[in-house]
């Protein structure tokens, strides 16, 4: 422990992050910087100051850094352009987020001259890997505290008495039990879980949902809305172009409001057990469609399958914390290079919780009317030809066919 002079610590300010800063200081006697990220979440972010200010940190060692922008453009866009969702469903809000963290935390230990960096994910989840794999890929001889899986305060009755032994200001939702959810948001997503969460035969309430109307109470009239992409990245909705960060959200709003990407799933942790969460992520939603319309008209047909083929380890690699990883840059790197022609826009229709590709439209579209039409091509394509493709397709067929009668009749 002497050898620690300085941590990083990554902090909300919430009761957990709170508890770990003092905890750090007790066991560790060490300089703890802190940093909080703004990824949209939605939250006053100026409070976490004042509190770690009430607990002794100096000014220049408390870091509240607005990373939208980068978060969008860097870290949701090229997920996005792979399509990516885990397990048939999740669109890996909470997953993208955390590499973006790490790089943080890593460059501001840098920056101070801290020799270790902590969280506060508990050793039962994902997060822990996410945010440790970044630490280590980024810098390799870093000293990492996770003081879920090092103190005894294993439960929140744990927390709050260490809280309020060490006056450790407490929200009164956490004296009075909580809130029924663990949540976590950012400009993506929205995430609970935890609590009535944990019996997945127990129906979430529809007032935990934050950002999203139910569908039934939805506006009663569909909404229409065109995107704009250029090499795979949205870039305008209705013709305005905005900064990445402001078209998601734009679209959360948008998505919210009818209701769009609601989300109660079962999914299998990294760590080994499997996990009930609920998710909001209605942009998002609206993304995926809109980037699948667009690829429909400009992407190789070999080249989208591949895509399709590729994508559930992409995701994995996202979800289990690979995202500096070797294999994810190369993955990327292809993708990236997929996107050069998907250009265009795609007009949307948005009606109590769907999205529905209503046209889509580029200058590199390879969809080719004269030769797709049922009318008179003009000699565009020879329907002859089908014939001499379809034997030849099936020859291996009729040939072990024709090996098994020969067998038969012995």
């Amino acid at each position: 422990m002497a050898d620690i002079n300085k941590v990083v610590l990554a902090y909300s300010g919430g009761l957990d992050t709170s508890v770990i800063l003092k905890w750090l200081q007790d066991t560790y006697h060490c300089e703890i910087v802190t940093f909080t990220a703004d990824l949209g979440q939605g939250e006053e972010l100026e409070p976490a100051r004042a509190k770690a200010l009430q607990f002794g940190i100096k000014p220049e060692n408390i870091f509240i850094d607005d990373l939208r922008e980068e978060f969008v453009r860097d870290f949701v866009f090229p997920m996005f352009r792979a399509n990516t969702i885990y397990e048939g469903e999740y669109l890996l809000g909470t997953s993208i987020a955390r590499p973006l963290i790490a790089k943080r935390q890593i460059e501001i230990a840098r920056l101070t001259g801290a020799g270790a960096v902590s969280h506060g994910a508990t050793g039962k989840g994902n997060d822990q890997v996410r945010f440790e794999l970044g630490y280590y890929a980024l810098e390799p001889g870093i000293k990492v505290i996770a003081p879920w899986r090092e103190w005894d305060l294993l439960s929140r009755e744990k927390l709050l008495a260490y809280a309020e032994k060490h006056g450790i200001p407490v929200e009164m939702k956490h004296k009075q039990g909580g809130a029924p959810y663990s949540m976590d948001a950012n400009l993506l997503h929205i995430s609970f879980e935890g609590r009535h969460l944990e019996d997945p035969n127990a129906q979430a309430e529809e007032s935990m949902w934050r950002w999203t109307v139910s569908p039934e109470m939805a506006p009663d009239q569909p909404e229409e809305i065109e995107l704009e992409f250029v090499q795979g990245d949205v870039v305008a909705i209705d013709g305005k172009r905005m900064a990445p960060h402001a078209l998601l959200a734009k679209l959360n709003e948008l998505g919210g409001k009818h209701g769009i990407g609601r989300l109660d799933l079962v999914e299998n942790r990294f760590v080994g057990m499997k996990s009930r969460g609920c998710y909001e992520t209605p942009g998002g939603t609206i993304l995926l469609k809109a980037h699948r319309g667009i690829e429909s008209i400009t992407l190789d047909r070999e080249v989208a399958h591949l895509k399709d083929d590729l994508m559930p380890r992409y995701a994995s690699l996202i979800y289990n914390g690979y995202w500096w990883s070797p294999e994810r840059i190369a993955l990327q790197t292809l993708i990236d290079h997929t996107q050069a022609m998907v250009n265009g826009f795609v007009k949307l229709k948005l009606y109590k919780g769907s999205v529905a590709v209503l046209s889509r439209n580029s200058s590199n579209t390879l969809f080719d009317q004269n030769i797709a039409t049922f009318d008179d091509d003009g000699g565009a394509y020879n329907q002859a030809d089908a014939g001499g493709f379809i034997k030849l397709n099936a020859l291996r067929m009729r040939i072990a066919e024709i090996a098994k009668r020969k067998r038969m009749s012995k």
